[in-house]
């Protein structure tokens, strides 16, 4: 188990030793086949860095020329996840990460929770990788009779809890067999929105949620879409690879099927709504971090003088028109793209049948 101090110089210290050990001991033995057909027919179709934080490591994404799923291979370790996530949500939050926030901000929230109206309301509500819990503070805006619960793997989901936002907080995955078990049968609507990409199996989740909805509920996801043309277009400074952190990338047909044989009968899926304005401003916040890292990340060997400090400051504020104009071309163009194949998310509304 990796355990990163919380003052500075010991960060330093202990981030510094973890890397002195080599980043290969994080990644799983390279696979020959497709984790979600079998086929062994692949291709790379991204070898990169972490461009979005600079921690050491290179990571590669293939796809599969049958079905289409993108995986990153090799694939992290449950200890190479745990390091690459270390400080991901609190602190050091560059360019991409500021960009990033745009997947939660209210009005995305709020045309998610508006998206089951057609539905009748739920009693209760679970929210998978509910973070800080703003998804259901904002749902509960068009929801007001639903009580909404939250499961994360952070401590965030505590702080949702104590600040109110969700009911009850389950820190932990949902595949956990104790926590499935504990919440089967007990919801109307689960969502997961950017979580599927995260996780390790995600097949195994979407057996998860099955188990802990009530016959007749839905299942609401929304997960970056593979086929989005921005993704050839950009290559690796396309922002939803999300390298390292994403370890999956499904296309719609397959998500699709997988539901079907699970049980679940489709009852809507969009392009349009979800899709996220941020592809050419979360290209060229990419690009800032890697001209600007930032220079006092605890992996670094050394802590940045106060004049490097002062100097990376005063290019940074440079880098705002860039980003401004970048973002002004995201919302312009949202229109025209979210009906095309640039729309780069895609939504998916399914109901247990039984």
């Amino acid at each position: 188990m990796i355990s990163i101090p919380h003052t500075s110089a010991s960060r330093r210290a202990a981030y510094l030793s973890e890397l002195a050990l080599g980043t290969e001991r994080f990644h799983e033995p390279r696979r020959e086949d497709c984790p979600w057909c079998g086929a062994q027919r692949l291709r790379t179709r991204l070898r990169t860095t972490d461009l979005r934080r600079h921690q050491p490591g290179t990571f590669v994404v293939d796809e599969c020329l049958d079905c289409g799923h993108a995986f990153q291979n090799p694939r992290l370790t449950a200890e190479g996840l745990a390091f690459y996530h270390l400080d991901f949500h609190e602190g050091h939050e560059g360019f991409a990460e500021r960009i990033l926030a745009a997947r939660g901000s209210r009005r995305r929230h709020r045309a998610a929770a508006r998206a089951m109206l057609r539905f009748p309301e739920p009693e209760s509500w679970l929210d998978v990788g509910t973070g800080h819990g703003h998804f259901p503070e904002t749902a509960r805006e068009v929801h007001p009779y639903t009580a909404f619960d939250g499961v994360d793997l952070t401590v965030r989901v505590e702080k949702a809890r104590e600040a109110g936002r969700v009911e009850e907080a389950h820190l932990g995955r949902l595949t956990d067999p104790e926590l499935a078990e504990r919440l089967r049968g007990r919801y109307d609507v689960v969502s997961m929105f950017h979580h599927l990409e995260h996780a390790p199996d995600p097949r195994e989740e979407l057996r998860a949620a099955l188990a802990v909805l009530r016959p007749g509920g839905h299942l609401l996801v929304e997960v970056p879409d593979p086929a989005c043309v921005f993704g050839t277009l950009l290559g690796k400074w396309w922002v939803s690879y999300g390298q390292p952190q994403h370890l999956h990338l499904m296309p719609l047909a397959n998500l699709l099927a997988e539901l079907t044989s699970l049980g679940f009968e489709v009852v809507s899926t969009d392009r349009r709504e979800p899709h996220i304005p941020y592809d050419l401003t979360g290209a060229v916040s990419l690009l800032c971090a890697r001209l600007l890292p930032d220079i006092d990340a605890p992996w670094r060997a050394k802590p940045p003088t106060e004049l490097q400090r002062l100097v990376r400051t005063a290019l940074t504020r440079i880098t705002v028109p860039f980003l401004a104009v970048a973002s002004a071309l995201d919302h312009a163009l949202a229109p025209l793209l979210r009906r095309t194949r640039f729309s780069n998310t895609y939504r998916i509304i399914a109901r247990r049948i039984a």
